[in-house]
């Protein structure tokens, strides 16, 4: 089966600045871990022919050590609006079964805990907020450079996207008992396809 997922996300985590998962180093978060929560919107998707524009969905991780290091523990939560095909498309994608850049992350998972329904909502612009009813609110406020422009993160060894905004995400989160302030952020465009690179350049 084919698949194909593009759009735009807003991701944060309890690591200081900057979140050396991008280049395999071990977290600095609190506690010595990595806890995130990335929500994603899907302004054009498909599995197979079943269309999946418009859906959203949250990720949420806990990365014990280095990102190469395994032993993740991930969460997905997909927006109450999408249908249960949709649900459920968007989970075999996720959870590396239809292959793609995902189906690479899959042997990195020591506990996957499942997909939950609720509330999901992101809302774009230059600080990007990503919500997830009861669970997770943050939004991404962009470092700024020299010139005033976002400082941004490029051709990192991991990442959603060759090329992504970096800076902070004050909120609150808790999903799947996954409990954080939430610290770091970033934001980028992305594009994941079945029939894409299958270097993984993601962080869930």
């Amino acid at each position: 089966m084919s698949w194909s997922l593009s759009g735009t996300y807003v991701a944060s985590c309890s690591c200081s600045l900057l979140c050396p998962c991008p280049v395999d180093g071990p977290p600095t978060g609190p506690d010595g871990t990595c806890k995130g929560v990335a929500v994603f919107h899907v302004a054009n998707g498909n599995l197979d022919d079943l269309d999946l524009s418009g859906v959203d969905f949250a990720f949420y991780n806990v990365f014990p050590s280095n990102f190469t290091s395994g032993n993740w523990t991930v969460g997905l939560v997909v927006d109450g609006g999408a249908s249960d095909a949709q649900a459920a498309a968007l989970e075999r994608i996720l959870s590396g079964q239809e292959g793609g850049p995902f189906g690479e992350l899959a042997p990195m998972f020591g506990t996957y805990l499942g997909m939950e329904r609720a509330d999901v909502s992101f809302t774009d612009g230059e600080t990007p907020t990503g919500s997830v009813a009861g669970k997770s609110e943050f939004r991404f406020e962009p470092v700024r450079g020299a010139d005033g422009a976002p400082t941004t993160v490029k051709n990192a060894m991991f990442g959603f996207a060759p090329e992504f905004r970096v800076g902070r995400s004050p909120g609150r989160s808790n999903g799947f008992g996954i409990t954080f302030e939430p610290m770091y952020g970033e934001s980028a465009d992305y594009v994941f396809s079945s029939e894409g690179p299958t270097e993984v350049r993601g962080r869930i």
